[in-house]
This record gives C-alpha cells, sequence and structure tokens, in this order.
C-alpha cells in the first residue's frame, strides 16, 4: 500500500454508520477495505463482519484488529450474514459494504451529507463503482483498471484519478455500497433468506423498500468506492435468483430496475415519481408468459406452485 494518507475532518468518538461486511476467506481483500475504511472516512463507524469459514486466518487477524464481528463454520450466504450483523449494529444507519471493495476518500461524508437533506428515513442511497473491467450498467464508471487484486491494486493513482471520471447522481440505488436508516431495514425484514446464497438478493431487498412507499433510490456520483469484482460467487452453488424474482414479485428483476427504478438515468428531482407505464405494461404481460414457461418446463415447480395456489384458495 502507498504511503497517501487522507486526514479525517471529524473525530467524533460515537460511530455514525454501522458497516456490514461478509467475507469468505478472503482475507488479503478484507484487510485493504478495513484499511480503506480507517484512513479514508470522514466519521467514525462501527465496522462488523461476518465471517465465512474463516480457515485463512481471518478469525486470528479480527480478534488482533479488535473488530467485532460474527461467525459461522460453514459458508451461509449474503442473507444470513447480514440478518446476523444486524444483531450488532448500535447507529442509526445501516451500510453493506463487499469485502472486495476500497472506499475513497470523502465517500461517507458525501452519503451523510444528502442523508442529512432529508425530513424523513424513507431513502436508499449508494456509492458508485469504479470497476476495472468494461461493464453495461450506466451507474458503473468502467473500465477504470487500478488492478483486479490486493497485489496488484495501484492505490496512489487510483487516488490521484478516481474524481476525474465524470457521471452524474443517478436513479436506482440497489447494489452495495448502499445505505438504509434501520427502521426501514426492520420493516422490510432484512435481506430474504429464501434467496440464500444471496443471487438477486439486492433486487429483492429494493423491491421489498419499492412496496413501503420508498421512491428515493439514488446512486452519488461523488461517493465513490473501486470494485475489485473478486466474485465470491464463482466458488459457490447459485440459487436461481431471477426466476425467484419473477415468482415473488410477478416481474423480472431487469424489468423492475429498468422501468420503475430507471437504474443508471441521470437523477432528476423533478421525475422522481415518473414510472415507465408503457415499458412495464408489456414486461408484466412478458414476465408472466415467463412464469408459465418456466412451471411448463419444471414439472416440480408447477407441482409447488399449483399446491401453494391450492391451499392459498
Amino acid at each position: 500500500m502507498s504511503q497517501h494518507t487522507f486526514q479525517c475532518h471529524d473525530q467524533r468518538d460515537e460511530p455514525l454508520f454501522s458497516i456490514l461486511i461478509p467475507t469468505w476467506n478472503s482475507l488479503d481483500y478484507l484487510k485493504l477495505c478495513i484499511a480503506s475504511i480507517r484512513k479514508n472516512s470522514f466519521y467514525n463507524h462501527q465496522i462488523l463482519i461476518h465471517v465465512n469459514e474463516g480457515n485463512d486466518g481471518t478469525l486470528e487477524w479480527l480478534q488482533n484488529e479488535n473488530l467485532e464481528y460474527t461467525y459461522s463454520s460453514s459458508n451461509i450466504g449474503i442473507c444470513w450474514a447480514l440478518n446476523l450483523l444486524r444483531t450488532k449494529v448500535k447507529t442509526d444507519y445501516i451500510l453493506y459494504l463487499n469485502d472486495d471493495m476500497y472506499v475513497c476518500p470523502l465517500w461517507d461524508k458525501v452519503l451523510y451529507d444528502e442523508i442529512a437533506k432529508l425530513n424523513d428515513n424513507k431513502f436508499f442511497f449508494s456509492s458508485t463503482m469504479l470497476q476495472p473491467r468494461p461493464d453495461s450498467g450506466s451507474c458503473v464508471i468502467s473500465p477504470a483498471d487500478y488492478g483486479d487484486s490486493p497485489q496488484t491494486f495501484n492505490e496512489e493513482k487510483l487516488l490521484g484519478e478516481y474524481m476525474n471520471y465524470k457521471i452524474p447522481d443517478w436513479f436506482g440505488a440497489t447494489l452495495p455500497p448502499n445505505i438504509v436508516h434501520k427502521d426501514i431495514w426492520d420493516l422490510v425484514g432484512g435481506y430474504s433468506i429464501e434467496f440464500s446464497p444471496g443471487m438477486y438478493s439486492d433486487p429483492d431487498f429494493s423491491a421489498k423498500l419499492w412496496m413501503t412507499g420508498i421512491r428515493l433510490f439514488k446512486g452519488l456520483s461523488k461517493s465513490r468506492v473501486y470494485h475489485f469484482e473478486a466474485h465470491s460467487t464463482k466458488r459457490i452453488k447459485k440459487n436461481q435468483g431471477h426466476i425467484q424474482f419473477l415468482d415473488k414479485w410477478k416481474l423480472t428483476s431487469s424489468s423492475f430496475r429498468r422501468d420503475l427504478m430507471k437504474r443508471g438515468e441521470t437523477f432528476d428531482l423533478s421525475a422522481l415519481e415518473d414510472i415507465h407505464h408503457h415499458s412495464l405494461k408489456k414486461n408484466i404481460i412478458r414476465s408472466r408468459l415467463k412464469v408459465l414457461l418456466y412451471l411448463f418446463k419444471n414439472r416440480s415447480a408447477y407441482s409447488l406452485w399449483n399446491e401453494k395456489n391450492n391451499i392459498m384458495q
């Protein structure tokens, strides 16, 4: 790591955010993530880590660093991990951060400045990610290659250039880093464990917020975080999250993010309540057809679906 330092301007003793970080045998990434929080944060925060397995020395390192954590002997996935960490939260704000992320200077001040403008807690904000590989999402700065691992990370270059990329605030906050008030988290019951180990649990969480009446899903351009894209998901057996989301909400996740949340579009407060109605109507019909097609191809799923609906009648 470089010798670059960022001077924190707020030395309050009480933490402002509770930062929830699930990790799974990724100690090198976790060390860099924690170091960036300590060095580049404007405010003091409560850092909470859930350790899955931890057979790479993670547990010992956390104990030496006097960091709070929860532990499972096997990988319990994102949803269980985040909900378990919720039991240790001491602040009003819950921020979910991946262990393969490096937070840039003032990342947290930008988030809190935005929160402080509000008269209520009905919001869901995300930081803006920089990623080394090309990404089709308009809310991601890419390619912005400063290394794809802690060993190849060019920290000094990132810190000199991370604000050079021009991108506006954007609609559709979903993916981490994201922040929500603890009362809203509790209102929707945290992350849905039926999506374990976690595929599509992010849009599902946003959909639950949407159902409570929240419309302020905003990505903040000046709150920036470098994402290594370590892809822990390559090591797990994935749940069929896209099917689960479709079955639960009767709408594809892509339609939800595009037609309702307008994800990636330039944020415009005057258009906050706007919905892409024409596209949404078409996608609702398309989504229903997809459900029927899936049930037709999967006899066991059809039997379960039919049984569930018979019970409900």
